[in-house]
């Protein structure tokens, strides 16, 4: 009997590492990569315990946490970030473990602990990363002042509508996600939360990577998506700050 459990239990390891093995290759396979530009332009950012940090000038407005979106590289959010530090935010990507959020989903926990000394907080997210970022906020409600939405929203089962801070959800025309979705999620997001539809974008035009998967084709430039996203964004900042 002993041996025989010892077997099951040897199967099953066995039937786990490979498994994990191959959800693993799959991430990999499946990741879209920053187009070089972005990926130079991360490369100049202050990596801090893994972050990318794009710090503004002077002392900062306020410092905005950004959840890239599921299996995409960070670094594609590079020149979004960057627009925002040259705005007066200290601009912060934290990477997540295999690209996807959800496994990563209490990362701005350590950032707030690293910056003690900026009182304005905004989180915000692409896609999956977004989500999570609702996640996070649905077990800390009034950690930060202002959270951002990119071509996202809070999961059915996620009520934000009564936390304090202020919303913004953003998203472009040309997202494969039809925009009545993005409309019904600002039922549980709060009263007076800011919808900006970018007329001509698409999903993948948030950061500097693509095409991707399910999303439709854009009728505009990605630097005018990501220049109206940017300032959708100040916007939201300068209410909170």
């Amino acid at each position: 009997m002993n041996k025989r459990l010892k077997l099951i239990g040897a199967s099953l390891l066995v039937l786990l590492i490979i498994a994990s093995v191959g959800f693993y290759a799959w991430t990999r396979a499946a990741r879209y990569s920053a187009f070089p530009e972005a990926a130079a332009l991360a490369e100049q950012a202050n990596v801090e315990r893994g972050w990318y940090v794009f710090e503004p000038a002077g002392e900062p407005r306020a410092g905005f946490i950004f959840y890239p979106g599921g299996l995409v590289d960070p670094a594609a959010y590079a020149p979004l970030m960057q627009q925002l530090s040259q705005e007066g935010v200290l601009a912060i990507i934290v990477p997540m473990p295999l690209d996807l959020a959800v496994f990563g989903i209490d990362g701005a926990d350590d950032v707030f602990a690293a910056y003690p000394d900026v009182d304005t907080w905004v989180i915000g997210g692409h896609s999956l990363g977004g989500a999570m970022a609702a996640e996070y906020l649905k077990k800390k409600p009034a950690a930060v002042d202002g959270v951002v939405f990119l071509g996202s929203y809070p999961a059915d089962s996620t009520d934000l509508s009564a936390i304090p801070a202020k919303a913004l959800s953003i998203y472009g025309t040309e997202d494969g996600v039809t925009g009545d979705i993005f409309k019904e999620s600002l039922r549980r997001l709060p009263d007076g939360t800011s919808l900006e539809v970018i007329d001509g974008g698409n999903h993948a035009q948030f950061g500097d990577y693509g095409p991707q998967k399910g999303d439709g084709t854009a009728t505009m430039s990605r630097d005018e998506q990501q220049r109206r996203t940017t300032a959708a964004i100040l916007r939201l900042v300068g209410a909170v700050e």
